[in-house]
């Protein structure tokens, strides 16, 4: 395994910038899985990476070294403690790290279809924590399918990869979707979750596609993207809470629909 020691090394530079800078990993094409979790779905889904990282720590816990193992020799790099915190994108370093390709973003507006099943559409969703639970979410009930707007944050983002716990390798995820293109002759309900004259969620029949829509928890959807939706839905809040955090309000959303399409199953057995 390669050691590197200097700030000023070329590939140190680099982890950095993708670290650090959005649009470093634009042009690269690149981003970072921090942890020996990611590093692992990655490899059990067929990811190899382009370069794998240690910690000087790191590399002595079995676990990392078991996966290390796993990796192309040639791709390894260790790193002492102090210069893999510098270059890691968390504030408490994971031990591991690896550099892999992501999918090539389509330009802005982008159309993608035809949508025939479930799938779930983002709209500005920004923060990183959000849009990972959101992934994670969507990939354990099932969705194939999510879509992001322009506004919403970069899904290969490291913060959001790490929220997402490995769902990025189970979904198509389509970033800088033109909703309106990508919805346009959808057969199901469009769902928006939004409060304004909205249908209680557990009065609906969900058994069928559905396209959910999720926007800011503040602002919501946007004009454009709410006017899409067939029915608006709203989450009984007995407590008097205005609103729910929109990663709490896409689980409730999407389990419900997992818990009718269950009931259905059982009667149709």
């Amino acid at each position: 395994m390669k050691r590197i020691t200097s700030r000023d090394n070329p590939t140190v530079k680099q982890l950095h910038a993708l670290a650090t800078s959005a649009r470093e990993r634009r042009l690269c094409g690149e981003t970072l899985l921090d942890g020996a979790h990611l590093l692992g779905v990655a490899l059990e889904r067929g990811w190899q990476p382009r370069l794998v990282v240690a910690s000087e720590s790191g590399r002595a816990q079995p676990e990392i070294a078991a996966l290390l193992a796993r990796c192309n020799a040639q791709s390894l790099i260790e790193l002492p403690d102090r210069l893999f915190a510098h270059v890691s994108p968390v504030d408490s370093p994971s031990g591991v790290l690896a550099v892999v390709a992501v999918p090539a973003a389509p330009a802005a507006g982008t159309a993608v279809g035809p949508l025939t099943g479930n799938c779930v559409l983002l709209d500005s969703v920004q923060g990183p924590g959000n849009l990972g639970t959101i992934l994670r979410t969507a990939a354990a009930v099932g969705i194939p399918d999510v879509l992001l707007t322009p506004g919403c944050a970069q899904a290969w983002a490291p913060r959001v990869l790490r929220a997402a716990m490995g769902a990025h390798f189970s979904l198509r995820i389509h970033e800088n979707v033109a909703a309106s293109e990508a919805l346009q002759g959808f057969k199901g309900h469009i769902l928006a979750a939004d409060l304004r004259d909205a249908v209680d969620l557990y009065a609906l029949d969900l058994g069928g596609p559905v396209a959910w829509l999720f926007g800011t928890e503040g602002q919501g959807l946007s004009p454009a993207v709410a006017a899409l939706a067939t029915k608006r839905v709203k989450i009984p809040m007995p407590g008097g809470m205005e609103s729910l955090n929109v990663g709490v309000a896409a689980g409730v959303c999407l389990f419900e629909q997992v818990r009718q399409v269950g009931q259905l199953r059982q009667r149709g057995a």
